[in-house]
């Protein structure tokens, strides 16, 4: 993604947001979290959780890079925003352990202060993600 379209303030951070994360650029992801910022990932997998504080969110963002040996690539089909909440919706792929992940995913997110500081995350396929994260056929 080159630019930025116009838009919500909130908005153009979730494409700033993703745009950082295809670029691995660490430093500008944690940059636009909350310090406090809480995100959650359903499901029934070693994934699913609830993560504290920007330094649990970025941990976790990086293990879905280092889990699946860099293949995991999300690719934002759009985003909407106003000045509390937004919701992006975005394609998600990789490999892990002979197994193939290609679904569409959705971060519901709310905002404080300019940064992002609640995330809710959203398979719409959550069995192929419960079966891309998971433990080979054990439970999390």
């Amino acid at each position: 993604m080159s630019s930025v379209p116009d838009g919500h303030p909130n908005a153009q951070l979730l494409h700033r947001l993703f745009a950082a994360f295809g670029r691995r650029d660490g430093a500008a992801v944690a940059a636009m979290f909350d310090h406090e910022v809480v995100w959650r990932v359903g499901g029934h997998n070693p994934m699913t959780g609830e993560y504290r504080g920007w330094r649990e969110v970025a941990s976790f963002l990086r293990r879905t890079t280092s889990e699946t040996n860099g293949t995991y690539l999300s690719e934002l089909r759009w985003a909407l925003a106003d000045d509390e909440r937004g919701v992006a919706v975005y394609r998600a792929r990789g490999q892990r352990e002979g197994r193939q992940l290609d679904i569409e995913q959705v971060l519901l997110c709310e905002f404080r202060d300019g940064r992002i500081a609640h995330v809710t995350a959203a398979p719409v396929d959550a069995v192929a993600f419960d079966e891309f994260w998971g433990n080979g056929g054990l439970e999390a």
